[in-house]
């Protein structure tokens, strides 16, 4: 079964970058040098902005290009503790979805409404990846598959509500499925798969094109609030009018939301590539990624480079350490990885699950990235602060790249004093619901999925 992983910081979306540009630019490729001798130089010295934005993921390029695009004259900062892409954007399972997580829209207009909103996330998806990052997008249909029968009849219900709503959703039995367990499947046929770090390096240049200040390598350690704000780094200041958080899971370590959001560690794995006889045995069909109906979600896609990315399943594929630390988990050890972590292992197990024919195939990479869970499921987007100067997106629980990708446009609204388009949905101006401090949560979190294995939530 020989696991050949190279590297378990590093995701499979950075290597099918790497590989790409190493083509392209007829060479070998050497991992993340291209990414890194690329990025923009650290903030040092003291600097102003109209408005700073912190954290260089989906979120805060999204809203640095929307605020650029509409106010040529901004003066907009963007730093990123490591390089575009770096945090949960480069590490997701790549499916780019519609919906709102926790959130089960219950009549044809809220269906329609929430289907439409998150639907421009997508769009954005595909409209940048074309513009920026060809290949990075393929806009192919994600399938929801439901593992109890009960589930999937209910299922099959709701997609008749779609379908009545003008939504576009198709729902497969148990005997058109070749996925063991499977007892029925929704396939949303404009849902699609990205690489989210290919997309954001290749928007590193036009960024800086349209007169964003973009400082990489810049890991901000304090943020003072006022009616002006004020970025510490390590070799740096930056005051400005404005602050945009899009730092997702990194929040709570830069002083908000610290009772509102669960940094947890989410593993996932990616196979070696597979051959085209090879999917054909697999039973995977023209859609680009997959997810099942259990608390703890597994979900799996497959890349442009032919590998198989999986994670989640179980309790053995999510990790929350003590105080919360977003930052990295650590790599398991040259012995470990000899015999596969648990985790890798766990994940193994669930995938040979659901496509036997995969039990023995060679795994090449293995990392984790950091989620921001909240208590509902449900994310916020907002501005706050009593100078009404600190704009936010977080909280997408696991569901997040359209909704972070439709999050710049949101935040650019809200700094224009416009929130009209996104009054009444769900995510607008959310209220965070609390989580108990430490050590409470820390115990209660352990409590709860060793003896449910689920992960603690509450309506």
């Amino acid at each position: 079964m020989g696991d050949q992983s190279r590297d378990e910081n590093r995701s499979v979306w950075v290597s099918e970058y790497a590989e790409r540009a190493a083509r392209d630019a007829g060479g070998a490729s050497s991992g993340d040098a291209g990414a890194a001798s690329s990025a923009r130089p650290p903030l040092r010295g003291r600097a102003v902005a109209d408005v700073v934005i912190v954290g260089g993921g989906l979120t805060g390029v999204s809203t640095a290009w929307h605020l650029a695009a509409r106010r040529p004259q901004l003066g907009i900062a963007l730093l990123e503790a490591g390089v575009l892409g770096q945090g949960a954007s480069g590490r997701s399972g790549g499916q780019v979805l519609h919906g709102i997580n926790g959130v089960t829209p219950d009549t044809p207009e809220s269906r329609r409404r929430i289907h439409a909103v998150t639907g421009l996330g997508i769009d954005l998806a595909e409209e940048w990846a074309s513009r920026f990052a060809p290949g990075a997008f393929r806009r192919g249909g994600c399938l929801e598959i439901y593992t109890d029968a009960r589930r999937a009849e209910a299922a099959h219900a709701e997609i008749e509500a779609r379908r009545a709503a003008g939504i576009p959703a198709e729902f497969f039995s148990q005997g058109e499925l070749p996925i063991a367990g499977a007892r029925g499947a929704v396939l949303d046929p404009r849902a699609g798969r990205l690489n989210g770090f290919a997309l954001l390096q290749g928007m590193r240049r036009p960024l800086v094109d349209a007169g964003v200040a973009l400082h990489e390598h810049t890991r901000v350690r304090r943020i003072h609030v006022g009616t002006e704000v004020v970025c510490e780094s390590a070799d740096g200041e930056l005051r400005a009018r404005a602050l945009v958080l899009a730092t997702n899971a990194y929040t709570p370590s830069l002083g908000f939301f610290r009772s509102g959001i669960l940094p947890l560690h989410s593993h996932a794995l990616a196979t070696a590539p597979l051959d085209d006889a090879r999917w054909r045995q697999v039973g995977w069909g023209a859609f680009e990624g997959l997810s099942d109906d259990l608390d703890r979600i597994a979900y799996a896609c497959r890349t442009p480079g032919g590998r198989l990315v999986f994670g989640g399943g179980g309790n053995a594929a999510y990790a929350y350490r003590f105080g919360g630390s977003p930052f990295a988990v650590r790599a398991p050890s040259a012995g470990a990885r000899a015999g596969g972590d648990r985790a890798t292992r766990f994940m193994r197990g669930v995938m040979a699950r659901y496509f036997p024919s995969l039990a023995g195939v060679p795994i090449e990479h293995r990392w984790s990235g950091a989620l921001a869970i909240t208590l509902d499921r449900v994310c916020s987007m907002g501005v706050m602060g009593e100078a009404r100067n600190l704009y936010y997106a977080l909280g997408y629980s696991g569901h997040g790249i359209a909704l972070a990708l439709l999050a710049g446009r949101v935040l650019a609204d809200l700094y224009e004093g416009n929130d009209e388009p996104w009054r009444n949905l769900p995510f607008h101006q959310k209220r965070l619901l609390p989580l108990p401090p430490e050590p409470l949560r820390w115990i209660g979190y352990q409590l709860y999925t060793r003896l449910t294995g689920k992960s603690p939530r509450r309506s």
